[in-house]
């Protein structure tokens, strides 16, 4: 695995006045940090160090495989991938394969919920008939790792909300334990008609988990941020051209064949997952903002003064992702 650059509070600090700065009803906060200087070195927080627990519906969109090696290779802490939305096992399998090739075989996989769809999977034979199928205890691995923590531990929901329902049900005393930042919901959904996809494709368990995830201050990363060319990886990207040449290292080729196969029918990838996992790594760059938010019986969310509390992203600084996002798959 690779490991990150040492701490850095003061470039922390830097960085969020620097994207303070940038919303013009913030100007007069970011003048004030500017002026007082960083804060005293009292280290990152501990939820930056906490344990982490990814789960995702790994194998269709490759932004879920982009996110996840890059937490592969930059969170030591991950202990934990659960799949959601499975296909059959083979997402837990594919999971399981690319994390071996990416050095992680210290990290847990176990496969979630089969919802019963085949239209987002486009990864058949990828994964060597060797690997074996992942067993399914998700809250069995899901307490083994909340009972080694000191404190909270680090859920990043990259897919539908189906195991933390599962959780909810058969040990609903874990849920406080964790910290969720989950991509998932939008206000203004490109198709009115219809829920985010995340909360869409599992809509009962969306609308079951977020009044539960209200009471422990969940952060949402909704498609109104992170659908957007801004951060789309496409054939011209230079990350894509980089998986693809000559010496690429067994998980870019990985990479660059998932790329290929989601290419041959969609023009490119949105990075929705990774904007998540940075911001479940305190990266600066997402703004949140506390609202009040409903579901209606499609799950689509709409705001609403008597919802659920959660910090909801508004924006974030797409070209200092894309910045963030090259250096941690160098």
């Amino acid at each position: 695995m690779g490991g990150g650059k040492e701490d850095d509070p003061e470039g922390e600090w830097t960085a969020l006045a620097g994207t303070t700065a940038g919303f013009e009803e913030f100007e007069d906060m970011a003048d004030a940090m500017l002026q007082d200087g960083p804060p005293p070195r009292v280290g990152p927080p501990a939820i930056a160090k906490a344990p982490m627990i990814i789960d995702t519906d790994l194998g269709g969109d490759p932004d879920d495989t982009v996110a996840l090696v890059v937490a592969a290779r930059r969170v030591p802490e991950l202990a934990l991938v659960v799949t959601s939305d499975e296909y059959g096992g083979e997402r837990a399998r594919l999971v399981r394969y690319l994390l071996d090739l990416l050095g992680r075989a210290d990290v847990r996989v176990v496969a979630g919920a089969d919802l019963g769809n085949s239209r987002m999977w486009v990864m058949d034979g990828v994964c060597p008939a060797d690997v074996p199928r992942q067993g399914d205890d998700v809250v069995g691995a899901i307490e083994e790792v909340c009972s080694g923590a000191e404190g909270r531990v680090r859920w990043v929901g990259m897919g539908p909300l189906s195991s933390l329902a599962r959780l909810q049900q058969e040990a609903p005393v874990l849920v406080p334990q964790l910290a969720v930042t989950q991509m998932g919901g939008a206000i203004k959904y490109r198709d009115p008609s219809r829920a985010e996809h995340n909360f869409r494709v599992d809509a009962e368990a969306a609308i079951r988990m977020l009044p539960e995830l209200g009471r422990w201050n969940p952060r949402f990363v909704v498609s109104d941020v992170t659908f957007t060319p801004a951060m789309e990886i496409t054939r011209e990207s230079a990350l894509y051209q980089r998986w693809g040449r000559s010496g690429a290292r067994p998980w870019e080729r990985v990479l660059r064949q998932h790329f290929d196969r989601w290419m041959a029918k969609y023009p490119g990838s949105m990075q929705h997952d990774a904007l998540t996992l940075a911001a479940a790594m305190l990266w600066p760059g997402v703004r949140f903002v506390r609202e009040r938010v409903a579901l209606d019986d499609r799950a689509r969310m709409s705001l609403s003064a008597g919802g659920v509390e959660i910090a909801m992203s508004v924006s974030a600084d797409y070209s200092a992702f894309f910045a963030w996002l090259e250096e941690a798959l160098r």
